[in-house]
């Protein structure tokens, strides 16, 4: 039974008698999953989780306890138990008073009816099934076709020290689809999509569309030939492309990365970091998009961020802790994977804005380069921005037009580097509208990326044949 204000002002209470401040995250989630393999659907099932965590701030340090038990007794000892993590002697407890009545989080994610949001197994079954189909019938090389479709809704109350008690309903659907083509090689494909919607979000985002969007680039993959190696320019893809954008630069943002002065980006807000057509924002306020945050996971609302604006570094991306000890606020980036865990600064919807330049023109400009279309992975040391990522598709650029297929390509390079050396950006900004999760620290989160067509003056590319 999901406590209620009393209750938690009283393990509130109980919680900072050793800290400073205290809070409370109370989260119900139900989870439904579909899995179709060769056809036929070898995995369906529904998980529920449900508990509270508890955190205690003192300075820079934190206590934190979760119990799955919501008896006023388990959760009164799981707050002593956060305290005495914590562990501040001088801290003397005053009593908590919350609102009667939560705040209820305004709703950015369409349907909010729990009920409606869980369609019948039919209805997933069939989405499998039609996406298995469209898959084969585009191309006779499609040899393996894999699908999933998960189904969420999550409840969340927060209560603070500060008074903060609110509540809020998160839904997340996701479709995703993945290939194997038999060409001159044997291609693989993935694509998926989904928002913090109901499954009549599928309605117009169909599984058919997912499915030969997945068919055509393992088909795509399958007659690439070797990744030239070396210097070269690069244009990077729309919407897609953003994911360059949140790993190179967007970690280095994060609040505690820069209040631990890890992050090449520490102690330069106002400092020229990138080239001047270069401007990234982060968002928690788009309306169904994977990391919108109506409020955040410490009950802060999701707001728009300016991080570096016409090349400029403007802010930071903060959380409760990080940002008090920073002498700022929280800017609605506290999030975690779920009640178990404390809140860390994490990013939300990051994307880039149009820029002047069309695609033709971009493309067009290039003699000799990569076109990445998308990527299927990579890393960066946040300390000094090296990245390396690999493209899950990409083209050359020959004398201005896209030719033959690549495989096996990575760029490699240093974020801050690759921000001074785009030289054009495209008017076509999007977001990708894929199936992005961020991990950090061990916990994972939906986020959402974007950016319009964008042409770096030279990239160090990874390949298996001279350039």
């Amino acid at each position: 039974m999901q406590p209620d204000a009393a209750t938690f002002e009283r393990v509130l209470t109980r919680a900072l008698g050793a800290g400073t401040y205290a809070d409370a995250f109370y989260e119900r989630r139900v989870t439904r999953t579909f899995r179709l393999q060769e056809g036929r659907v070898h995995e369906a099932g529904i998980g529920i989780s449900c508990g509270v965590g508890i955190r205690v701030l003192v300075g820079d340090r934190a206590g934190y306890a979760y119990s799955d038990d919501l008896s006023e007794s388990a959760l009164l000892e799981t707050a002593r138990i956060a305290a005495l993590i914590a562990n501040d002697p001088s801290a003397r407890a005053n009593a908590i008073a919350l609102p009667h009545d939560p705040m209820r989080a305004p709703s950015l994610y369409g349907e909010s009816d729990a009920h409606a949001l869980v369609a019948r197994s039919a209805t997933y079954v069939d989405m499998l099934g039609r996406a298995d189909v469209a898959a084969r019938a585009l191309d006779p090389r499609i040899r393996t076709v894999n699908a999933f479709f998960t189904d969420e809704v999550q409840d969340v109350v927060i209560a603070t020290s500060e008074g903060r008690y609110v509540v809020d309903r998160r839904p997340l659907v996701t479709f995703g689809v993945q290939c194997t083509a038999q060409g001159t090689e044997r291609g693989t494909g993935f694509y998926g999509d989904g928002r913090r919607s109901s499954i009549d979000f599928f309605l117009e985002c169909t599984p058919e569309s997912i499915a030969r969007e997945a068919a055509r680039i393992a088909c795509v993959n399958a007659e690439a030939i070797a990744t030239p190696a070396g210097e070269m320019e690069v244009v990077v893809g729309a919407g897609s492309g953003g994911v360059l954008l949140h790993e190179a630069v967007g970690h280095g943002l994060e609040g505690d990365f820069n209040r631990q002065g890890t992050s090449l980006y520490s102690g330069r807000i106002g400092e020229r970091v990138a080239n001047e057509l270069v401007t990234i924002y982060d968002d928690g306020n788009l309306p169904g998009e994977r990391g919108t945050v109506t409020v955040d996971d410490e009950g802060n609302p999701g707001e728009h961020k300016v991080l570096v604006e016409r090349g400029v570094l403007r802010s930071y991306m903060h959380d409760h802790q990080n940002a008090h000890l920073m002498g700022g606020r929280s800017t609605g980036n506290g999030r975690r994977q779920s009640f178990r865990v404390m809140p860390q600064p994490r990013m939300c919807n990051t994307y880039m804005p149009d820029g002047e330049s069309t695609y033709d023109e971009i493309v067009g400009s290039v003699k000799r380069g990569i076109f990445a279309t998308s990527f299927a992975g990579g890393q960066v040391e946040i300390s000094k921005g090296d990245f390396v990522f690999m493209l899950a598709e990409g083209y050359l650029i020959e004398d201005g037009k896209l030719t033959a297929p690549i495989r096996g390509a990575s760029l490699i390079g240093n974020g801050p580097d690759v921000m001074n050396r785009v030289i054009a950006v495209g008017n076509d900004g999007r977001l990708a509208g894929r199936y992005y999760t961020c991990g950090k620290g061990g916990q994972y989160v939906p986020v959402g990326v974007g950016m319009p067509t964008v042409k770096i003056s030279s990239v160090t590319v990874g390949g298996s044949s001279l350039g």
